[in-house]
């Protein structure tokens, strides 16, 4: 199915189920424990052995030698993976770094091993006697010293690295009211629940991975890629996924040593990256430094805007794309951005939660704060004037499909509270606490992919639907279920939603945030397959059939779904695929954020004490796990403004505080009061759904909001992320 056109009344706007707050159709199963995740498939494979990774000590250089008698003797000891036995190994398109490495290391931690045992405490332990030498070689580490060293990276995800409108030399030398900072942001670490991991077990040339992958085809390509072997003979199975925020989009090291031990034993074998070294050995969001100017009239009003960022990662890897909502967020006809790559010999950065927004409007959402007090302006109101209703490189020509960032504004700022606000700095007491309130704009590009589904009624009546689409925690099941459940007429709970295996037509998958439109579009275009099936047993036309309470209806004929289902079922296959409206129209999402803070007076403690937000997103397929992911995706966006931060080791080359006893996210305590409020909207250019992705939007602003409430509490301006104790009371003290 093609959708090239806006979409105009459809059955999903009926609303009897879409946009219904459901409980999740999972729940039950996970929170008893009884829904399967890939190290606990005892069921498929009850006889698999443990394997444990042995990680480089080095940043860089070769191994020399290897002495693996100790380990091999230890007891239990099945078998030991290096790259000297595991065969002639390709590399996927999506790792920048090989995931097994030997005799060449690219960073710390990368896998060099896999020891394999009976049980995991003896792989455990026999790992700890393999004896590696190296040959140790020095490598760069530093991008505040590297940074002069940056080049201009290919175009990528995010776009072409940099982008020009105007003249903005000229506009910012004679602009009124000025601001140029520049702002830095740390390494980020992924912190989901489950580490990644894998079972691994081989039937003949065919290899079945029970693991933890967000994106099933992509991974089954990179597997067959990396282990030279037909895509055919390669299965992936992920039907529950314990989080993923981007750590799992692409196929890591637990997934190809599993399966290599399990060639090598000649039985099942599972996988997990034990959580210190999750890190080093997979993917963190890069370091950012951030250079921004902006130029406005003596009111306020953009006339010049410039954003340049400088990130890391190894050779071969990609720029941290943090100034692309610059490029769509406010108006200023003279405009520039710019992305510059440095070579870092640091462990791969990829994909976090919103790449390149979440960290650029860190940076951004600040700079507006201060040009709001530069222009005497409130910095609510500041946004507003700066609105803009089609993308500003591009011109009028280029509209936005949908765009309510004012609502946002306005709403939420009246939900919040925020005329209350004192706008002069450290003027609210509360006992010992200083008190300020702070705001920030929230933009996520919408993206689309291609994605399919297979849909089937059976003699029952029961609605099936598969497809290879994840649920990383996001609630995939229940939109899915409750997309089929309007499409064909029947009850959520008469629906039976399967997920996550390479066997299934394949979806979007989970990442960009294009995971619940796109795959419930998936599912849309099976199910009119599937109606126009069942229309044409009943005889009757299928543009004219009515689905409701089980039955195919028309006019004040009507037969049931089960008795034109029959013994053997009825099933339906299709895809979504997509014209160029995105081309045609600007695609985001967009939101307010809004934050109280108290700031001990005497020593620098920050507490948050509520946060809110206003978002507009398109329909809400499932109000209920929508404003759960905005909830979490703001607990992440208040963890990097006050603690999250890898502290890297620049003499050695790599994350010291590798481990969640000192890599600090925030506890229920550090967040007590959230509130969420969703503007109604539809987007008819977005997908048949006029549905939006929501789960990485309430990342996108959420700290720039914390950051601009310390500041409105104590009158510091920090722009060194984290914004920690001690940066709060070196500030006073100066």
């Amino acid at each position: 199915m093609k959708f090239d056109t806006p979409a105009g009344t459809n059955p999903i706007d009926k609303g009897r189920v879409i946009g219904i707050p459901h409980d999740r159709i999972d729940g039950a199963a996970k929170v008893t424990g009884s829904a399967p995740y890939a190290y606990e498939r005892h069921d498929a494979a009850p006889n698999a052995a443990y394997g444990w990774i042995v990680g480089s000590a080095i940043a860089k250089g070769r191994i020399a030698a290897m002495d693996l008698r100790a380990a091999e003797a230890a007891p239990g000891v099945l078998g030991v993976v290096t790259h000297a036995n595991a065969g002639k190994l390709g590399k996927g398109s999506m790792n920048t770094a090989p995931l097994l490495g030997g005799p060449q290391v690219d960073h710390y931690e990368q896998a060099v091993a896999l020891v394999i045992a009976d049980t995991l405490e003896n792989a455990r332990d026999a790992a700890r006697l393999v004896r590696i030498d190296y040959t140790s070689e020095s490598g760069k580490f530093d991008l505040a010293a590297e940074r002069l060293n940056g080049v201009i990276p290919p175009e990528g995800f995010g776009g072409p690295a940099d982008t020009k409108a105007g003249d903005f030399d000229a506009a910012f030398a004679n602009a009124a009211v000025k601001v140029e900072q520049t702002y830095t942001t740390p390494d980020h670490s992924h912190a989901m629940m489950e580490p990644h991991a894998t079972t691994a077990a081989w039937n003949g040339d065919k290899l079945t991975l029970w693991t933890a992958n967000q994106m099933i085809a992509w991974g089954v390509g990179e597997v067959a890629t990396t282990l030279n072997i037909p895509k055919e003979n390669v299965r992936l199975v992920s039907p529950y996924i314990g989080g993923g925020f981007g750590a799992k989009l692409f196929l890591r090291a637990d997934a190809i040593l599993a399966a290599l031990g399990a060639k090598q034993i000649g039985r099942p074998v599972k996988v997990a990256i034990a959580r210190p070294q999750i890190p080093n050995n997979t993917t963190h969001r890069p370091a950012t430094i951030q250079r921004i100017r902006l130029g406005a009239d003596k009111a306020g009003v953009i006339d010049a805007i410039a954003h340049e960022v400088w990130s890391g990662d190894l050779p071969g890897g990609g720029a941290e794309t943090a100034a692309q909502q610059t490029r769509l967020l406010y108006r200023g006809a003279n405009r520039m951005t710019a992305h510059r790559l440095v070579t870092l010999n640091l462990p791969e950065g990829n994909a976090m939660r919103a790449p390149g927004e979440a960290v650029g409007l860190l940076a951004l959402e600040v700079a507006m704060d201060e040009l709001a007090e530069a222009a005497g302006v409130d910095p609510v109101e500041l946004r507003i004037r700066n609105d803009v209703q089609y993308d500003p490189e591009a011109g009028p020509q280029r509209p936005f499909s949908s765009r309510k960032l004012v609502e946002c504004l306005r709403a939420g700022a009246d939900r919040f509270g925020w005329a209350k606000r004192n706008p002069k700095p450290g003027q609210v007491h509360d006992g010992r606490w200083l008190v300020g309130m702070g705001m920030a704009a929230a933009f996520r590009n919408n993206l689309v992919a291609k994605s399919g589904a297979r849909m089937g009624v059976d003699a029952q009546g029961r609605v099936i639907v598969e497809t290879d689409m994840t649920d990383i925690g996001t609630g995939s099941y229940t939109i899915i279920g409750q997309t089929a459940a309007e499409m064909l007429g029947v009850p959520l709970d008469h629906v039976t939603v399967r997920l996550g295996d390479s066997r299934f037509p394949e979806s979007a998958g989970s990442g960009g945030q294009w995971g619940a439109n796109s795959s419930t579009a998936g599912v849309y275009a099976a199910a009119m397959a599937l109606r126009a099936k069942l229309a044409e047993k009943a005889g009757y036309p299928a543009d004219q059939a009515q689905f409701e309470d089980g039955l195919v209806k028309l006019n004040n004929k009507s037969q049931t779904l089960a008795a034109l289902a029959g013994r053997n079922g009825v099933w339906a296959e299709d895809s979504m695929d997509y014209g160029d409206l995105d081309k045609r129209y600007a695609q985001a999402t967009f939101g307010a954020h809004f934050c109280e803070v108290g700031v001990d007076i005497d020593t620098a403690e920050v507490r948050i004490r509520r946060m809110g937000g206003a978002f507009a997103a398109g329909r809400i397929l499932n109000p209920k796990s929508a404003r759960s992911q905005v909830i979490g995706a703001m607990t992440m966006g208040a963890g990097a403004a006050l603690m999250e931060a890898l502290d890297v080791d620049t003499r050695f080359g790599f994350f010291v505080n590798h481990d969640m006893a000192e890599y600090l996210v925030p506890v229920h305590a550090d967040i007590p009061e959230q509130d969420v409020l969703f503007i109604e909207e539809l987007d008819d250019k977005s997908s048949p759904m006029k549905a939006k992705g929501v789960g990485e939007l309430g990342i996108c602003g959420a700290g720039a909001a914390v950051a601009n409430a310390i500041y409105n509490a104590t009158g510091i301006r920090l722009r060194d992320y984290p914004l920690t104790i001690d940066k709060l009371l070196k500030a006073q003290a100066a």
